[in-house]
């Protein structure tokens, strides 16, 4: 039987968290909306990510910030809580931009917040205004953007690390930009999928390295593989369940390993 008083504490903890959230994000967006310069706003957003995750009691420490490159990559991650995306935002660089899927457009306030920031939306449901989102998105890394993906494109009731889909591999192979992995660590526990109800906690963004680079711009089984290797070291990372691990018949240091021979690693 759950003790009465930590439930207690624990719904208040959550409203406390939520009506902050609240706060943080009309202030933020009231500013956004005055500021003129994308970058300001960037760098707006990120302020207001850190003080709001310092105020909920949720710790975010940067595990081997040295790993991250200071030219344009393409970050991927792994995608596990609804808080992710403040995390994220709160502890790279605040000029990263973040591909979205479109859905989020239509959330209330949320959607006229990430376009003031630069997000870039894709359709996953609609075959030719994805490819019209792909091409927007390829314009922005080739002017030098870094961008970041979650590459699982969701997430679920379920634990471990979904399939990921190829856009931001694609991206990468097209522009010649290295692909960084991060690991989340802790996201879920802090927001679980199944609740509406946050607790505090300590989050870590661990930086992996980027991957080798391909120099084939159009090659499939190139792009296949990268994301492959990307997903295995985040999967090694993380320890969770592997989710496709029924129909794969390599582990995810036989992916590293093998892809790891075929090119010179980036520094």
């Amino acid at each position: 039987m759950s003790n009465p008083l930590s439930a207690s504490l624990r719904l208040l903890y959550g409203l406390y968290v939520w009506l902050s959230l609240a706060l943080f994000g009309c202030m933020t967006l009231v500013l956004l909306i005055l500021l003129p310069r994308l970058n300001h706003r960037r760098h707006l957003t990120q302020f207001f990510a850190r003080s709001f995750l310092r105020m909920a009691g949720i710790r975010v420490e940067l595990q081997q910030s040295s790993l991250l490159p200071t030219s344009p990559c393409i970050v991927v991650a792994n995608h596990s809580s609804y808080i992710d995306g403040i995390v994220m935002k709160a502890a790279l660089p605040a000029h990263y931009s973040f591909v979205i899927k479109k859905e989020m457009v239509k959330v209330p306030l949320a959607g006229l917040l990430l376009r003031r920031i630069g997000a870039l939306f894709v359709d996953r449901t609609n075959r030719h205004a994805g490819a019209v989102d792909t091409r927007r998105i390829l314009r922005g890394a080739q002017t030098g953007q870094s961008l970041v993906f979650f590459p699982e494109g969701t997430f679920t009731h379920r634990v471990g690390l979904q399939a990921f889909h190829l856009g931001a591999f694609v991206t990468a192979q097209r522009t010649q930009l290295p692909v960084v992995p991060i690991a989340l660590h802790g996201t879920r526990r802090i927001l679980r999928p199944e609740s509406i109800w946050p607790r505090p906690g300590k989050v870590i963004v661990e930086v992996l390295g980027a991957l080798p680079l391909h120099t084939t711009r159009k090659d499939r089984s190139q792009t296949e593989a990268l994301r492959d290797q990307a997903r295995a070291r985040i999967l090694m990372a993380i320890g969770g369940p592997d989710l496709l691990i029924d129909s794969a018949h390599q582990t995810p240091k036989d992916i590293i390993d093998n892809n790891a021979t075929a090119t010179t690693p980036v520094d």
